[in-house]
């Protein structure tokens, strides 16, 4: 049983601890050889019939890792041969959080000060108040923050090329399930372990088991109104750069609903420019407990999303009307 013979690609210096485990046990030297360099470099003797590896980043693509997952299925994987993970799906859904908002907003305020040891630091408070906003932010968020069903962009391993990666451009369309405002876009991912005779899917998805990718949540500076039925079209586009991450585009829109909706237009549009590689790490806040969103280890994460309760009325409205009254006593401008 197991493989015929394993060869370990490895371009750290976790290849020579690898080769010191394997030699101080004799039966494992037999069968698995240790490689150091990178796999866009080093040659195989032969064709591997499985390939595996662990190429995902924050938002499944951040590091820029699947690239060299698929120049290492082109140079050494079999005709047909079996990837591990084989497909991977980017999930996308926008969401409410005032609590996020005013935080992230109130971090310029520093920038409002007029007479910081004699120094007037206004001038810079627009600049500052832009900037924050073009961190994305990595937490576990409670799925009842999500104001529609999630869509999903799926990207498969087995038949990707590499230059399809550089550039990610996925059109966004929702429905509001309720009336509020809407902050920006949650987006999270899953990959498939497809085996012989089971399917499991490694999910990341809020109100799931929390893992070390989160979730992510790109930040709008500029909300936008919704109402219960209203169509949310925009665009999300990643493009890669050489710092081995994306800069992210966001465009989210609030259109004409009601009477006259099928002429079409638009009421509302809000942009933001992100920097996947310079997030806002924010784990250390509470989080909810997975237990009250019990799901099967491959239950789907749409499927997830759907059976939760859509109503965010539960939101502590006096705990963010203090936050915001605390702001506006500091002339603090949230647009």
């Amino acid at each position: 049983a197991g493989a015929k013979h394993v060869y370990a690609v490895e371009a750290s210096e976790m290849a020579d601890y690898a080769r010191k485990l394997i030699a101080g046990n004799p039966a494992l030297a037999e069968r698995i050889t240790v490689i150091k360099g990178k796999v866009e470099e080093v040659e195989l003797p032969e064709k591997a019939d499985v390939l595996i590896s662990e190429p995902m980043g924050t938002l499944l693509v951040n590091e820029r890792m699947l690239e060299s997952y698929i120049i290492a299925r082109d140079r050494f994987l079999v005709p047909m041969g079996k990837m591990f993970p084989g497909v991977g799906r980017i999930h996308m859904a926008p969401f409410s959080d005032e609590h996020l908002f005013v935080e992230i907003a109130s971090k310029a305020l520093f920038w409002q000060q007029q007479n910081y040891f004699g120094v007037d630091l206004s001038s810079l408070h627009g600049s500052a108040f832009d900037g924050y906003f073009t961190q994305p932010v990595v937490d576990a968020f409670d799925p009842r923050l999500l104001v529609a069903p999630a869509i999903s962009h799926v990207i498969d391993f087995s038949s990707t090329k590499e230059e399809q990666l550089y550039e990610i451009d996925i059109p966004l369309k929702f429905t509001a399930a309720v009336g509020l405002r809407v902050h920006g876009l949650a987006c999270w991912f899953d990959v498939l372990f497809d085996g012989s005779s089971v399917q499991r899917w490694l999910t990341t998805a809020p109100g799931a088991p929390t893992t070390h990718w989160y979730q992510l949540r790109c930040v709008l500076a500029q909300p936008i109104y919704v109402m219960a039925g209203q169509e949310i079209t925009g665009r999300l586009q990643m493009v890669a750069h050489n710092n081995q991450s994306y800069t992210i585009y966001l465009t989210l829109s609030a259109k004409m609903w009601g009477v006259g909706a099928e002429q079409g237009g638009i009421l509302q549009t809000s942009t933001g420019k992100m920097e996947l590689k310079e997030p806002y790490y924010r784990m250390s806040q509470p989080q909810i407990q997975p237990q009250a969103y019990a799901t099967t280890q491959d239950q789907q994460p749409q499927q997830l999303i759907q059976q939760q309760d859509m109503n965010i009325q539960a939101l502590d409205i006096e705990g963010t009307e203090l936050l915001r009254q605390e702001l506006e006593n500091a002339d603090v401008h949230i647009r």
